[in-house]
Formats: structure tokens, sequence, C-alpha cells
């Protein structure tokens, strides 16, 4: 059974700080930092769950007003047992159809390649690095995506 990917309620915080947590570790956003993530969902923020009775991933995007041309994948992250089933994929396709016409940015570690061919597979390419960018110094891969009009 494939997910429903839908827009995240308020309801959904608990699970998203838990999956958050159980995805990124040492790097997890804060209970603070999701609620004022929930906090924003109306002015910038879209917040994507992949829902399969329970909070199997998710997808933070920053979108501003359309006037500007970039929006930030600032967070993608699939629940370690649902990885490589296609939920990645589902969630970055619902992501990537809010942003049409426009350029999209995202980071990623350098050594996370899964992540790094499926952000490939849609056609982003890597742009930059920033050195030493993660807390243990691992470099950020910087990239983009644009798809013509």
């Amino acid at each position: 059974m494939r997910p429903a990917i839908r827009a995240a309620r308020a309801d959904d915080q608990p699970a998203l700080v838990a999956l958050d947590e159980l995805c990124f570790g040492p790097e997890a956003w804060s209970t603070v930092g999701w609620s004022d993530e929930f906090e924003r969902l109306s002015e910038d923020r879209v917040i994507l769950v992949a829902d399969e009775g329970a909070v199997v991933g998710y997808v933070v995007l920053l979108l501003p007003p359309v006037v500007e041309d970039v929006v930030e994948v600032l967070r993608i992250a699939v629940a370690p047992d649902e990885r490589r089933t296609g939920i990645g994929g589902q969630l970055m396709t619902a992501a990537l159809e809010r942003c049409a016409g426009r350029t999209v940015l995202l980071e990623v570690a350098l050594s996370n390649e899964s992540a790094r061919g499926l952000y490939a597979g849609f056609g982003f390419e890597e742009i930059s690095r920033r050195r030493g960018y993660y807390g243990d110094g691992e470099d950020a891969v910087i990239m983009r995506w644009r798809i013509d009009e």
C-alpha cells in the first residue's frame, strides 16, 4: 500500500519530532524548532507527510511568495524501515509539483549517496559544496533543480 501524501496537521507534530530524531540523531530539530515550523505554515512553510496510518516520512519546504524565484527543501526524511520503497520519491514529486517554474535548492551530506541519487534522478544538479558544514565536519552538497515552464 502506498502512503497518502498530505499536508501536515498540528496533531502530526509529535510524530514528526520523533521521526526527525530517529533519522537525524544529534542533527534533529528540537521540539521548539518544529513548533516554529508549524507556526509559519501559513506564511512560507509547507510540510507534507507520508501517512500509512502513521507518519512514515515528511518534507519541509521554504516556499516564499511567488515573486521570489527560489524554493528550499529544508528537510526530507523517511523512516529507516520504509526506505527504498518509493516514499522519498513520492514526497519529492509532491514537493516539486508545488514549485512549478521556480528554482529549488537543497543541501545533502556528501556521504548520503542514496539521497543524492534520488535527487539526481529528479534532475537536481550539484552546484557547490559547503566545506565542513555539518557538526561532524562533513561537507554539504548544494543541489539545484529548475524546470522550464
